[in-house]
């Protein structure tokens, strides 16, 4: 996959602002952010909403069935052109991509800068709550997307496989999952830690950091609990690596179910000191 069909830029998202088609969310986990500003006519993704509610961990994704309900009633057809962004904490837009592509929806683009790049450009702001009408979706599911902790296993001595940890390098030090690698997400993404960082590295830059794991035939990657490892996932597919999955309980179901860890540390999850700004 190229750069155009992951992310789109805030100029180009201004001359289709008016298309009828579009489907814009805000995908920022706080919803009160949402209502603080967002792109005019901008819905909300509430990311509960796209995960198993029968699940012991946060945003595990939902059943295909459920997830399909939930995708048509947002509004979203297979036709529709989606934009997803959040306020200064791109791994959830970059989750929200995530999920609609694992559900096969193509059509789907990362606004890269968030709500930050869209003032930037000159696109005005609302605090309007807005919903589009419900539509109907028809998957075509990836499930290659996703790693389970059965697949982990299998993997942990595999020299085909690449199994990343995407948190800052204390957290890993804490505890990590044998055998696996760190490059923490923070390193893929432009901007500050205040002000959040929305943006992708370059490709150029990308691909000089991903280009130990790119050898290996296939990436996993893994956060706290699957919002951060979409970040390098994604990463790995701007550089042309296809065969890439995001862990999705990640180090919240692993410890859980006792599976072997390395580290005898407290971990955190946290990315950023703020927690307004805060990544799991």
């Amino acid at each position: 996959m190229n750069r155009n069909e992951i992310l789109i830029e805030a100029d180009e998202l201004l001359t289709k602002i008016n298309n009828p088609n579009l489907r814009i969310f805000d995908a920022t986990i706080v919803d009160d952010m949402y209502l603080q500003g967002h792109i005019p006519g901008a819905a909300y993704f509430d990311h509960a909403k796209f995960s198993d509610s029968n699940s012991p961990y946060m945003c595990t994704i939902s059943p295909e069935e459920l997830l399909t309900t939930q995708i048509g009633n947002a509004g979203i057809s297979n036709d529709s052109e989606v934009i997803v962004y959040a306020c200064g904490m791109l791994p959830y837009a970059v989750r929200a991509w995530w999920v609609l592509r694992y559900a096969g929806h193509n059509k789907v683009r990362i606004l890269n800068g968030g709500i930050t790049a869209w003032k930037n450009a000159g696109g005005l702001i609302e605090m309007e709550a807005r919903h589009y009408e419900p539509s109907t979706f028809e998957p075509h599911f990836v499930p290659g997307m996703f790693a389970s902790k059965e697949e982990i296993l299998a993997s942990m001595e595999s020299e085909d496989v690449a199994i990343v940890n995407v948190l800052m390098p204390a957290s890993y030090e804490a505890k990590h999952i044998p055998g696996s690698i760190n490059l923490s997400c923070i390193d893929l993404m432009q901007g500050d830690m205040v002000q959040g960082m929305d943006y992708f590295q370059p490709d150029e830059t990308l691909a000089l950091r991903l280009e130990s794991l790119s050898q290996r035939k296939r990436i996993i990657t893994y956060c706290g609990g699957g919002i951060a490892a979409a970040v390098n996932a994604a990463a790995h597919l701007l550089t042309g690596h296809e065969n890439v999955a995001v862990y999705d309980g990640s180090l919240y179901e692993w410890l859980a179910e006792k599976m072997p860890t390395v580290g005898d540390g407290k971990w955190e999850v946290w990315l950023q000191p703020q927690p307004e700004a805060t990544v799991k």
